[in-house]
């Protein structure tokens, strides 16, 4: 059986994240080995797409918040990492294309998701697709959560896990979040937006996504709950993990 290696980085910048993703890839490259990272955001932070212009956001409201601002090296639309568990898969492209890791990383995360908790069953994979090229021309688009993309992760048709991915070097990194709470909302009040554009986005979100807390109607343990994405892990790749020690 193969391994792969898993750590958690706790909590900190948006900087520190994006630089020790980043970081992973090099190691890959250098040790050979799969790394799946937990981590969550403090200060809270908004990131960016790779290619998404920062004029989408205001700048000077996210100062006066203490909310962070970074750009993210991988695609999508931007995200308030708020109350939220952040996953990072980083491994080799060998063995598979991009959307074929893209599929079974979601499957892994749905598998650990179900173990969980029983009523999260009906947390599934997205099937449809929407056309991002007219979807894009919109203010909608600018968050990452107004919108699920194919094999996405929702729970009765509402967005659950957003994720991105890039491959750097043969290298395939994707990460993405796992929603716990509500907070990641307020990212409208933190756009250069009209009123009623805010007002007609924040209809979007309220719609379109739900996070943990809302399906459970309860705190989240966040110990089980990355337990059981791990051992989705291992299920679906057919995996041993080993810990490994945190570096950058």
């Amino acid at each position: 059986m193969n391994f792969w290696k898993f750590l958690d980085t706790g909590e900190n910048t948006g900087k520190f994240n994006m630089d020790f993703d980043l970081s992973l890839v090099e190691r890959v490259n250098s040790e050979g080995v799969s790394f799946i990272r937990f981590y969550q955001w403090k200060p809270y932070a908004i990131s960016l797409g790779y290619h998404q212009k920062i004029e989408s956001i205001n700048v000077e409201l996210c100062k006066e918040h203490s909310i962070d601002i970074v750009r993210r090296p991988t695609g999508g639309r931007a995200i308030l990492h708020s109350d939220e568990l952040t996953y990072s898969v980083v491994t080799p492209i060998k063995n598979f294309s991009p959307h074929e890791l893209y599929y079974k990383i979601n499957l892994a995360l749905i598998e650990g998701l179900h173990s969980y908790d029983i009523r999260l069953k009906d947390v599934e994979l997205e099937k449809a697709q929407i056309d991002f090229k007219n979807f894009y021309k919109s203010s909608k688009s600018i968050p990452c959560f107004s919108s699920s993309a194919r094999n996405e992760i929702k729970f009765q048709n509402k967005k659950l896990v957003g994720s991105a991915q890039r491959v750097i070097n043969d290298v395939l990194l994707q990460h993405g979040s796992i929603l716990i709470g509500e907070y990641h909302k307020k990212i409208v009040e933190f756009l250069n937006l009209n009123d009623d554009e805010k007002a007609m986005l924040k209809n979007e979100l309220d719609e379109k996504t739900i996070s943990l807390k809302e399906i459970l109607n309860e705190e989240i343990n966040l110990n089980n709950l990355k337990n059981s994405l791990l051992k989705g892990f291992e299920k679906i790749f057919e995996i041993s993990l080993i810990e490994s020690e945190v570096t950058i």
